[in-house]
């Protein structure tokens, strides 16, 4: 039986993405199912992520050869399209003409129409005769940054007027950009020069972050959840900037905590990591399959403190009122720091995105009460925009006058005053907002 190829499986997740699915969500569960090579699984994951990155750029230049209107194909035809443009434009390792022949080959395999395949030879190979391409131009710089990044112009236009155009673009660039996997030791199991070690052996180099203690960044890994070392809970996934939200806290062992909207889990290990795993912490999602991955995983690391509970963190709890010594509230969020890892992020409509600071301020608003006098409270997103981040702030500490934002250092990167606001560009990280609050009575 032959195995299913990397470009096949990126097909496949790419129309799923059309019809609204997460990519990343869905590539993970075709490669469970499909289990392909190592080597197939690699193109697979650069195809999709690839596409994603710069798809109104490959767009622009499909549409130059083609003499249907992309938006008139059949979704997998309009796939393949994307993913020899992008084999042809952007990796050098893959010949041009493997590219357009993998291409057709796919196309008489999942096409019923007949002149599919002639027609995708023929764009194909109209853009291999025009290369080298340059990216699509436009007189308007806004419009330029936005097809040749492939942002859309409303997103192009609020990160210019956040940076200015000359910032924006290296922003965008990041965005585009491979982020690094970054592994926090588990320090209830090991230490850092022993997992390094053990990583070497097997064959996966453990680079120190620059700045985030306890963090190193694998190179070599592959498939994270196969390692013995991972299996061991030796050490977890998570972004140096998700970890510093729960560094803010300034926790102790023994103290009662609550993470208001825990899932996937990180910031509950974070903390369980900073208290040694003595005290309390009450891990919340309104998704049980999500509780039952954050379960696992404290078990798997040897958390005991972290207790999952179903709990909206919107809704009041009359019992938990006064009760913990931190509370982080990571609110949802539109996500637009971590379009590096969610490249999909950025064609989703805009328009839901405006009732967020509303949901954002009554969770910070209910959580707030569960602060104990003298306790603190961190308010965190993965958004760069300040409606959801300074706004939501502001308007709560304008409300509560018993809060305060409070100053705290962060290894590496010094005192910050209250609050901050990590850039991709910038730090390297995801775009990530922490504020540090103080319940003063």
């Amino acid at each position: 039986m032959r195995e299913i190829s990397g470009r096949q499986i990126a097909v496949s997740v790419l129309v799923s993405c059309e019809k609204g699915a997460w990519c990343d969500e869905v590539l993970s569960r075709a490669l469970q199912q499909e289990r392909p090579s190592r080597l197939e699984a690699a193109l697979a994951t650069q195809l999709c992520y690839g596409v994603q990155q710069n798809r109104m750029r490959l767009d622009a230049h499909l549409a130059a050869f083609s003499k249907r209107p992309l938006d008139s194909l059949d979704p997998s035809v309009r796939a393949i399209l994307r993913t020899a443009a992008y084999q042809m434009l952007f990796l050098d390792r893959i010949p041009v003409w493997s590219a357009v022949d993998e291409a057709v080959k796919l196309t008489k395999q999942l096409s019923r129409r007949p002149a599919d395949p002639g027609f995708v030879n023929g764009v194909l190979r109209g853009l291999q005769r025009a290369m080298p391409l340059q990216p699509p131009t436009d007189k308007d710089p806004i419009q330029q940054l936005s097809l040749q990044y492939s942002h859309p112009r409303w997103l192009t236009e609020t990160f210019v007027s956040l940076l200015g155009l000359q910032e924006a673009e290296q922003l965008l660039a990041a965005d585009n950009g491979q982020p690094p996997v970054c592994a926090m030791v588990n320090p209830i199991k090991t230490d850092f020069p022993s997992l390094q070690s053990r990583l070497e052996k097997a064959g996966i180099t453990l680079t120190p972050h620059p700045w985030c203690p306890g963090c190193g960044m694998l190179t070599g890994a592959g498939s994270l959840e196969q390692l013995d070392l991972f299996q061991e809970g030796a050490f977890w996934v998570q972004d140096p900037a998700a970890r510093m939200a729960v560094t803010a806290l300034g926790l102790q062992p023994g103290q009662t905590v609550l993470d208001a909207c825990a899932a996937p889990g990180g910031k509950s290990f974070a903390a369980a990591a900073d208290m040694h795993n003595e005290g309390e912490i009450l891990s919340c999602d309104i998704h049980p399959k999500k509780l039952q991955k954050i379960q696992a995983g404290a078990d798997r690391m040897g958390m005991d403190i972290i207790h999952p509970t179903l709990q909206n963190g919107s809704k009041p709890r009359a019992d938990w009122v006064d009760r913990f010594d931190a509370v982080l509230v990571d609110a949802p969020c539109s996500g637009l720091g971590v379009i590096r890892k969610k490249p999909d992020i950025r064609y989703k409509d805009p328009a839901p995105l405006e009732d967020l600071p509303k949901v954002q301020r009554g969770i910070l608003e209910n959580c707030s009460t569960y602060v104990r006098p003298g306790g603190v409270l961190v308010y965190a997103t993965c958004t760069v925009l300040p409606r959801e981040n300074d706004a939501v702030v502001d308007g709560f500490l304008a409300d509560h006058p018993q809060f305060a934002l409070e100053s705290f250092d962060l290894p590496g990167l010094g005192e910050q005053p209250g609050r901050i606001t990590f850039w991709p560009h910038r730090h390297g990280t995801d775009g990530f907002y922490t504020a540090r609050m103080r319940r003063e009575r």
